[in-house]
């Protein structure tokens, strides 16, 4: 009797784990409106100031959610809830920041602000080379175009029109009137370093543009007004970058004779979609931009999950979404709203997260995979969290299996979803497709194409099935108007039930998930 009693119990309780592992209700139970509404109510609160990157009203909201994760039994990761992330901020060195020229023996010096502005991105570095001009600085294999095909760079200063041959043209090879990625400056200076160039000086393309200032970044160091704590904030790592500039007219001159020489350089490749790639002959460069530095520490919040799996336990399901948001307005008008409180980018996320975690910690059955929890900090800034994390994982990368970010999750009626990525993510978009008809929702296409906007994008990057679920673009967005008031809870609640669903399954599952390239002419 005692026996048979032993096996029923047994056979019930392997009963109801195959149950929970295909239909989580116990997790799904935690996941309530009530319970987003208060994780996003005091994240997006006046107190938190808007939670900038960095600021102590970051550390305070680190600090709130790294104890909710506590208290839900969330394990830290080494001993502690929290990844620090080096934060720099740099002014430039107006005393020591220079450009000269020098053609045929004859050396030209040319005025700070006025000729020349360094960009945020330049090297805290001098370098004295060789000019080549490499017109728009575009290596684009997909649409067989390389300006610097046939050309060596190497070691020299590369001269760089902005924008893409074609530009505001609907015929363009390119993308049409829209910008493709390749017109972008960060694009052009990771392509000028790739072909070893030590330093990089744009000029804006006269074809399309009358304008010749040389706008750079607007330095507090180089201005009257702006106020002097204006400064960019970005990771401390080690030296990659080359010295970069926007040059003016004046420098344009110098180098071709006049503006039109430019021009109508400008126009043959244009007109040819082949570039016009050559060494300024007898030109020699010294371009010096020297920057003042201040360190700061941010926060990664992260938690973790020990799956049950002897094998899969040493595999990862991340979840992640950024807590940051862009702070205040220093200057303001006597009782205008001046906070960016940030309730829907991203309390709504991070209250999905942190909703996620306590769905996975209310199992009774654990899951077979391990779940990483991540918070991010300064995504508004450039995607530093998620960059650090993966130059820095806490668990290898190569056994994270997907990554699934919420960023922004509480707007737009009661039944959207936007996923950004899942052509790219088959696999998983399959999951998640079938699971979002589950609980009431429909994908739709977004306005925009934001896939490479949030911090899952660190992560595709490195070969990990990712994508971005949200449910869209509004037109408060990084306004003093996002504001908790103005948040669907039950929409977060269904979006975040999606989320913890397509996780469990993951977590529950051995197979890995393809990955398609990404196409580069979105």
């Amino acid at each position: 009797m005692k026996k048979t009693f032993l096996i029923t119990i047994a056979c019930l309780m392997l009963t109801g784990n195959a149950i929970s592992q295909k239909n989580p209700v116990q997790g799904l139970e935690q996941i309530t409106p009530e319970l987003l509404k208060k994780y996003i109510y005091y994240l997006a609160s006046d107190s938190m100031k808007g939670r900038n990157t960095p600021s102590k009203e970051l550390d305070l909201a680190a600090d709130y959610i790294s104890k909710e994760l506590a208290s839900m039994g969330v394990q830290p990761v080494n001993g502690t809830y929290f990844q620090n992330i080096p934060f720099c901020s740099t002014n430039l060195d107006v005393d020591k920041s220079s450009l000269k020229v020098t053609i045929a023996g004859e050396t030209k010096s040319f005025k700070l602000k006025t000729d020349f502005t360094p960009f945020e991105m330049t090297a805290n570095a001098a370098v004295e080379a060789s000019i080549v001009f490499v017109g728009y600085g575009i290596t684009a294999p997909e649409y067989n175009y390389d300006d610097y095909k046939g050309i060596d760079v190497k070691g020299k200063i590369v001269l760089v029109m902005k924008h893409e041959p074609g530009e505001k043209d609907e015929k363009s090879p390119f993308e049409g009137e829209k910008d493709s990625k390749y017109s972008m400056l960060n694009e052009k200076l990771e392509n000028a370093k790739n072909h070893g160039a030590v330093g990089m000086l744009v000029v804006t393309d006269p074809l399309n543009h009358i304008m010749m200032t040389p706008q750079g970044y607007p330095w507090p160091s180089l201005s009257r007004f702006l106020p002097q704590d204006n400064l960019p904030i970005v990771l401390c790592k080690k030296e990659n970058s080359i010295p970069l500039a926007q040059v003016g007219e004046s420098v344009i001159k110098y180098l071709f004779g006049s503006v039109d020489s430019l021009k109508n350089i400008q126009k043959r490749i244009d007109k040819s979609n082949s570039p016009a790639s050559y060494e300024l002959a007898s030109a020699k460069c010294e371009l010096s931009t020297i920057l003042k530095t201040k360190e700061y520490i941010a926060k990664n919040v992260v938690g973790y999950i020990e799956g049950r799996d002897k094998k899969l336990k040493n595999e990862l399901v991340i979840i992640g979404g950024h807590y940051d948001h862009v702070g205040f307005m220093s200057h303001h008008k006597e009782g205008e709203d001046y906070i960016f409180n940030g309730a829907d980018d991203n309390a709504s996320g991070t209250a999905g997260v942190m909703a996620t975690a306590k769905a996975f910690t209310a199992m009774s059955v654990k899951p077979k995979r391990s779940i990483l929890f991540i918070l991010f900090a300064g995504e508004e800034k450039g995607l530093y969290g998620s960059d650090y994390y993966v130059e820095h994982p806490l668990y290898p990368l190569d056994k994270s299996v997907a990554m699934l970010n919420m960023d922004m999750i509480g707007r737009n009626g009661n039944d959207t979803l936007q996923i950004d990525g899942f052509e790219f993510n088959p696999d998983l978009a399959k999951i998640m497709l079938k699971e979002a008809k589950n609980f009431g929702l429909k994908q739709i296409e977004g306005k925009e194409y934001l896939f490479e906007r949030s911090d899952h994008f660190n992560f595709f990057k490195q070969g990990i099935t990712a994508v971005d679920i949200s449910s869209g673009l509004h037109n408060d967005y990084h306004t003093v108007r996002d504001n908790p008031e103005t948040i669907n809870p039950l929409k977060v609640a269904l979006i975040s039930k999606l989320t913890f669903k397509t996780a469990w399954i993951m977590a529950n599952e051995k197979k890995h998930y393809k990955i398609l390239p990404l196409k580069r002419n979105k």
